[in-house]
């Protein structure tokens, strides 16, 4: 009996080293589409991948996590092609994303205020001078969340250069001082090592983007 038992413990445990060997292989392989991703629909599509990777994998938090962060940076090239009446649609379905990654996460988890204020930020911008106050002090409070808990997060140093170096002179921005910030985001990126392989890592390429633009661009 005590053998049969042992024998059942132990296929057990293989049966679970596979299921989680899957599921890594899996996220790793969407994970690294988010590089390849170049549309609205690209994103929208991954977005439906990790969604779907979620509903089987009731107890992980980052495919929900995922699934925001696709809807977002959907959001983001529909921001950058004008595109601004339909972002409050997609900011609702990345904040649907990210409360499901949070009941599993727990709120203390600094990735996901991160996304949580570049959702609000979408939203702000469908009218910036209406929102500011509302949406726009929302992002403000998720983005000082995010620092407060993880302040050598290469990402938070990254979406702070984005908001200086994007907001007008007159409202306080400075292309030059955004591009500072961004050396600090490439130096935090430069040291940064996700807890696994499956944890947020983006962002570093967009840093370098804007480092290597010719000096009269970033004036």
């Amino acid at each position: 009996m005590k053998k049969y038992l042992l024998s059942f413990a132990l296929a057990c445990m293989s049966l679970t080293s596979f299921a989680q060997a899957d599921y890594e292989k899996i996220m790793s392989e969407k994970i690294a589409k988010i590089e390849t991703c170049k549309t609205p629909e690209d994103f929208q599509a991954l977005g439906n991948d990790f969604q779907r990777i979620g509903s089987k994998e009731s107890t992980q938090w980052l495919p929900q996590y995922y699934a925001a962060f696709s809807q977002i940076q959907k959001g983001r090239i529909m921001m950058r092609n004008g595109n601004m009446q339909a972002l409050d649609g997609v900011a609702a379905e990345a904040e649907k994303y990210l409360g499901m990654a949070q009941n599993l996460a727990g709120a203390d988890n600094a990735e996901i205020h991160l996304l949580q204020k570049m959702a609000y930020s979408l939203r702000m911008m469908v009218n910036p001078q209406q929102r500011f106050m509302t949406d726009g002090a929302r992002a403000a409070e998720e983005l000082n969340k995010a620092e407060k808990l993880d302040p050598y997060n290469p990402r938070v140093a990254l979406i702070k250069a984005e908001d200086v170096y994007f907001t007008p002179e007159q409202y306080g921005g400075s292309k030059t001082k955004g591009v500072e910030m961004f050396k600090d985001a490439l130096a935090k990126f430069n040291a940064f090592k996700p807890k696994t392989v499956l944890d947020p890592n983006w962002g570093k390429a967009e840093a370098e983007y804007f480092l290597s633009l010719p000096a009269e661009k970033t004036k």
